[in-house]
């Protein structure tokens, strides 16, 4: 198996699949560093090939295939740099897939608000207008704003209510899969960032792509508006552009 390497548009190889595991093991190639060999529709960095390990195992390959070879006098592909600041997300396209992620949930709102008589649309804006402006007064009743609260919740149907859960599950669920699968929710996809190890740049789990950077952050929001949006927001301006939730599941944002 011949793999070519490459880096900062510098093409190196080809190599055989021990010289690049020699070379992974210390450390003279990076798991950032793209490869491409025979079989492979493009170019992929060796941390998606590897699955993040420091050894490339490709599936099918034969080690004793290898065994059989002659002599090469190749040169060793010893460069080594640090990620780029350039090729990290910048805030802009951030900002634009976080909002993007935030407008997926709004028909969660409408679909509250479809089961309802026109009577029941009428009495539910009014109180609405009555709670933001309770909310509003600081000198206002908390004991006056948790009964309006308590009947704007008494008005919504219960058919609403599973429709609106279905909703937000089905959205979790899809959001979920394609984070684990490519580190991109829908905002992300559209904007062409992604979420990768902070270290390696090699593809994140599950879990820490989706349930620490999102499902933690969404309950901690719910709970400290606007607090947690705020620090969010300060910290995304450091050196690797790393959030809160991003040193929480130690993943940065980079460009596709």
């Amino acid at each position: 198996m011949q793999i070519y390497l490459a880096r900062n548009n510098q093409q190196a190889g080809p190599y055989s699949l021990e010289q690049v595991n020699q070379m992974l093991a210390s450390q003279q190639v990076l798991l950032t560093d793209l490869a491409w060999h025979e079989g492979m529709a493009e170019w992929k960095t060796l941390g998606e090939l590897t699955q993040g390990k420091l050894v490339y195992e490709p599936v099918g390959y034969s080690p004793f295939s290898s065994q059989i070879k002659t002599e090469t006098n190749e040169p060793t592909y010893t460069i080594k740099v640090e990620q780029k600041v350039s090729d990290l997300a910048s805030i802009p396209s951030r900002f634009l897939a976080k909002v993007i992620d935030i407008f997926l949930w709004l028909p969660a709102t409408f679909i509250l608000t479809s089961f309802f008589t026109a009577e029941e649309a009428q009495k539910f804006t009014q109180l609405n207008e009555q709670l933001l402006q309770l909310m509003a007064d600081r000198s206002s009743d908390i004991a006056l704003a948790q009964k309006v609260q308590t009947e704007i919740f008494a008005i919504v149907p219960s058919q609403a209510w599973i429709a609106m859960c279905a909703y937000i599950i089905i959205m979790l669920m899809i959001q979920a899969f394609l984070i684990g699968k490519s580190g991109q929710s829908i905002g992300k996809k559209l904007t062409k960032i992604k979420i990768v190890d902070a270290e390696t740049s090699a593809p994140v789990s599950t879990i820490r792509g989706f349930w620490l950077r999102s499902i933690v952050f969404i309950i901690l929001n719910l709970i400290t508006v606007p607090l947690i949006s705020v620090l969010e927001s300060l910290f995304a301006f450091g050196k690797k552009r790393q959030t809160l939730h991003d040193k929480l599941a130690k993943t940065k944002v980079i460009k596709q």
